[in-house]
């Protein structure tokens, strides 16, 4: 939310017609209050219950509605101001939320108050503003302050105040925003995903760029020594969604450079496993917003077990950037669209750099063996921009596949991590039913789903895999399934099998990813405009999530 309209809201809270009754915004019953709220309050039944005992009255299902009465509650109950009123409903209300907050007697003033959700306050040239995101007000201003969790801001016309949880001033510092307007805009694009999409080799040599000095990576941000990388036994990487996927890519790379036990898993299981965290051990979370809420909490869960921790984040300032002993950012700039696809590139090239960093620390690789991988790194940003030259093929193949109500993405070792985003990246825009598979698993079940005109669609990067590869395509291509390939160049014998094949650019087998999952991202983006779908605001879903 930005520069609200102070009537318009009180307007639309007391004006069903206006909104739907769990719509945002709520009031109290006399309209004194009016919020809105972006996260969950876990105990609103209870605080429900005691309100209504009060003499309140509940027009909506909303966890938000509960919040706003409570601070009307004792608003009035003991004649308090709007920060005291707040400060004494946050003691009481478990959970997290990002609340905004008006009183009728204080006309003209927006009061916030932040546990967990993301919360920014911009200002500039006499006005103020306020957001979950820094795209959201980038049109606007760059100066940005951060509230901390249980913080209260005070917003009037180009002023800002804050406070902590007992009421007391504090000063929090301004930070200056380094993207500009432009890189939030559609700049001549159709779609934010399709402009985001092209962006990819500029932010990914952003990214590379920002670490490489005198041919060498240098991770200036980090805290860890040469010494302590090499007392590293496990790595465990933690994240959700299209990150999670990155990390499944970058374990094989890391396992495949150095001696390191590594382990990837979902945030929103880690954070409930009775799990022994290894001493010896660091834990990589990656996020694009860093507010992730289950990463966020697995990230704070490891810190309290005394486990050392970095962020692959690619907000400045976001609670997992401040909160993570050791931070890389991605470069990718503002990512408008719900749909990753920039953001997941510049995370899988920050671990390829992780990993080749964590080999020569640990005396694992020789220089020469560090200078060709280096090398080959610097050429994805090239190798890209190719890919998106001759995407007109995609363009046509994916009229195919409009109609099309289940697929499959099959591929093995890093070939399958890149699978996995292709068929997050097909479900979560086109609403076509897909799903993953490693080919081996092929025969313990999913196969048993293969009928005539289903869609698999293979990844076929890893040498050593190819032929173990090909033998699940013809299975499944001789129970009728339509098979495509994405592979390197050179492959050719692929078209024996596959009905469509795309080609990148060869490349060293261990980054291959960062090629393949091109074309699967444009295959999606081509499928879901073919359906007449919004590509950059799927149904249901949300860029950052920040709720359990």
């Amino acid at each position: 939310m930005s520069k609200i309209d102070l009537s318009k809201l009180y307007e639309v809270a007391q004006n069903h017609s206006l909104a739907t009754t769990n719509a945002h915004p709520h009031s109290s019953d006399d309209g004194n209050v009016v919020g809105v709220h972006n996260g969950i309050i876990e105990n609103y039944q209870e605080q429900r219950e005691k309100l209504i005992k009060k003499g309140y009255s509940f027009t909506s299902q909303t966890d938000t509605e509960v919040a706003i009465k409570l601070i009307d509650y004792y608003y009035k109950k003991y004649n308090l101001g709007p920060t005291d009123a707040i400060s004494r409903a946050m003691v009481r209300i478990r959970g997290s939320y990002a609340l905004c907050i008006m009183f009728k007697d204080y006309p003209g003033e927006i009061y916030c108050a932040r546990k967990d959700s993301p919360m920014i306050i911009g200002i500039s040239n006499g006005e103020s503003y306020v957001a979950s995101d820094v795209p959201a007000i980038l049109k606007y201003t760059r100066s940005v302050y951060y509230i901390g969790n249980m913080q209260i801001a005070r917003l009037q016309k180009g002023e800002v105040t804050f406070f902590n949880i007992d009421s007391e001033e504090i000063q929090l510092p301004l930070t200056e925003i380094k993207w500009d307007a432009e890189s939030a805009e559609k700049g001549g694009y159709k779609h934010f995903m399709l402009k985001e999409i092209h962006e990819q080799p500029k932010v990914v040599r952003d990214t590379i760029n920002s670490v490489l000095k005198d041919n060498i990576v240098h991770f200036d941000s980090f805290n860890l020594t040469d010494e302590e990388i090499k007392e590293i036994d496990t790595v465990y990487i933690i994240a959700c969604g299209s990150a999670y996927h990155v990390g499944v890519a970058i374990q094989y790379v890391i396992e495949s450079l150095t001696s390191l036990s590594v382990r990837v898993e979902l945030a929103s299981e880690f954070r409930y496993r009775e799990m022994k965290l290894r001493q010896n051990s660091l834990v990589i979370v990656i996020s694009q917003s860093g507010e992730t809420a289950d990463t966020l909490a697995a990230l704070r869960m490891s810190k309290d077990r005394g486990i050392k921790t970095l962020g692959i984040v690619n907000v400045v300032g976001s609670s997992i950037a401040r909160e993570a002993d050791n931070v890389f950012y991605t470069l990718a700039g503002p990512e408008i669209s719900v749909a990753t696809t920039k953001a997941y590139s510049c995370q899988l090239v920050a671990g390829y750099l992780l990993a080749l960093q964590f080999a020569k620390s640990r005396s694992e690789i020789t220089d020469e063996k560090y200078t060709e991988l280096l090398e080959a790194i610097k050429t994805i940003p090239d190798k890209i921009e190719k890919i998106l030259v001759d995407k007109e093929r995609l363009q046509w193949y994916s009229t195919k596949l409009v109609n099309i109500t289940d697929s499959f993405f099959i591929g093995r070792g890093i070939d399958y991590a890149i699978g996995m985003e292709g068929s997050l990246k097909l479900k979560e825009i086109s609403y076509i039913h897909s799903e993953a598979y490693a080919a081996g698993e092929l025969k313990h079940g999913p196969i048993s789903l293969i009928e005539d005109g289903t869609v698999v669609i293979s990844v076929v990067t890893q040498d050593k895999l190819v032929e173990k590869t090909i033998s699940n395509m013809v299975e499944v291509k001789s129970r009728g399934a339509k098979v495509m390939a994405v592979t390197t160049a050179g492959k050719y014998f692929l078209e024996d099998t596959a009905e469509f094949v795309c080609y990148v650019p060869a490349i060293e087998n261990l980054f291959a990813g960062s090629l393949s999952v091109v074309p699967l991202q444009l295959l999606s983006y081509y499928v879901s405009i073919g359906k007449g779908f919004d590509v950059d605001k799927p149904r249901n879903l949300a860029k950052s999530v920040t709720v359990e």
